[in-house]
């Protein structure tokens, strides 16, 4: 995945090009293009110098010409200048784009000239699939002041005349230890409550818009993005750490190396040529324990399922511990007797495939779904009766098990493996 960040350079990595740097890195790589150059740490704002024109276009062509952009964020723009270089370059793209409005640091820098606001309003407003601006943001783009008589939808709603398909106004009620945004889309509005931190940092703003359109470009909805990056952004404010003297900086929760290594897996899967013809009609999932399950709760696995679109795969849900049902109960029922086997996943059950596997020297089990007992069935737990039939009588943890089907049951393929990496050597010397 390919995001481009539009944005200053924070040297202190709190906010700006540098923040976006920080997140996201195993699935994600940024592209940036600097508009200005600023000097700030944790505890105040010196200066800013903006990027030339020259300088600014030849790096947006210089992006757009040699990389797929997936997304773009755009964040601090300062001037009318810079405003409109950014609107020439991508006023034709068809991609996501989710605009932070950046007008004051946290520690007190001007970080959008009051002669911009209109620019702004005009050029980089229309850009917007969804914009983000927090409370005191939203009252400068609007002219209008959130009270108990003007309502944030018609704050919005102001926003959106000016082009934003979406609108966003970040913490615009805190009631009860919860902190709620108000959205406005197209055809409907509605808010997003969330657990609030009463706790002064740098960088959760720009650690929310991000997150927006991360989600956004893995196909999410508008409403299940923004749910996504409010908790990101909760996340990242409570793992905030004071690193300088002043204000504590965001910081991404810890990373889960189960996480990471299965989601670089999972995209170099979906990447394999024509690996569409390997998924399933009840499609795929991919998943990896931690060591010594006790249950699929410890199993990641992806909370849909890896589907076909036509030639294409694609992948429709989250990793989620405890996302997968079929294939994670497969995986649990080998780790007890193999507890080094800690990853799975499932494709395609084809004869060709099979002979391919029989030739290979790989372990192979299988079980005959006609011999499960009538109790088996009725309880629902045909999958680890099938495994533990399979495994029952091998001393080697097994490559592949699989089945011919049954009455209603598609036939099935699972390889396993001690991770998803071990597993798609495998699977490329299976469907090579």
């Amino acid at each position: 995945m390919n995001l481009l960040s539009i944005g200053g350079s924070d040297p202190s990595s709190g906010a700006g090009i540098q923040s976006d740097l920080r997140m996201f890195s195993s699935d994600v790589h940024w592209l940036t293009v600097i508009t200005a150059i600023t000097a700030q740490n944790t505890s105040k704002f010196g200066m800013i110098e903006q990027v030339s024109e020259k300088i600014l276009k030849s790096q947006l062509q210089s992006i757009i010409s040699d990389f797929k952009i997936d997304g773009i964020k755009i964040g601090m723009v300062y001037d009318s200048q810079i405003i409109k270089t950014i609107y020439q370059q991508l006023k034709k793209l068809k991609i996501p784009i989710v605009v932070d409005p950046v007008i004051k640091s946290t520690t007190g820098g001007e970080l959008l000239k009051k002669s911009a606001v209109k620019d702004y309003q005009k050029y980089i407003i229309p850009l917007a699939t969804v914009i983000t601006p927090n409370k005191y943001e939203a009252e400068i783009l609007s002219k209008t002041k959130i009270n108990s008589k003007i309502m944030p939808e018609k704050t919005a709603k102001k926003i959106q005349i000016m082009g934003a398909k979406n609108v966003s106004i970040t913490g615009i009620q805190t009631q009860g230890g919860k902190i709620s945004d108000f959205v406005l889309e197209k055809n409907k509005k509605y808010y997003i409550s969330g657990n609030k931190i009463s706790k002064i940092n740098h960088g959760s703003g720009g650690n929310y818009s991000s997150a927006v359109l991360f989600s956004l470009v893995k196909s999410k909805s508008v409403k299940e993005s923004l749910k996504f990056a409010k908790q990101y952004t909760y996340d990242s404010i409570k793992n905030a750490k004071k690193v300088g003297k002043g204000i504590a900086i965001t910081d991404i929760y810890k990373k889960d190396s189960i996480k990471t290594e299965l989601s670089e897996s999972i995209q170099k899967f979906i990447e394999i040529k024509d690996i569409y013809k390997n998924i399933p009609e009840c499609q795929t999932n991919f998943v990896y324990s931690k060591e010594k399950p006790k249950s699929t709760k410890e199993i990641l696995g992806i909370s849909g399922r890896i589907v076909k679109a036509g030639k294409r795969v694609i992948v429709a849900g989250d990793l989620e511990y405890g996302g997968s049902k079929h294939v994670a109960t497969a995986l649990l029922t080998v780790n007890k007797k193999f507890p080094q086997i800690q990853s799975a996943i499932n494709i395609k059950y084809q004869n060709t495939t099979i002979s391919k596997i029989k030739k290979m020297k790989l372990i192979v089990s299988t079980y005959d779904r006609d011999q499960e007992p009538t109790n088996v069935k009725n309880k629902g737990s045909t999958i680890e009766w099938g495994i533990k039939s399979a495994i029952k009588n091998i001393k080697k943890s097994p490559d592949v098990i699989f089945h011919n089907g049954g009455f209603g049951k598609e036939p099935m393929i699972i390889i396993f493996g001690d991770t998803p990496k071990n597993i798609l050597k495998k699977i490329s010397k299976i469907i090579e």
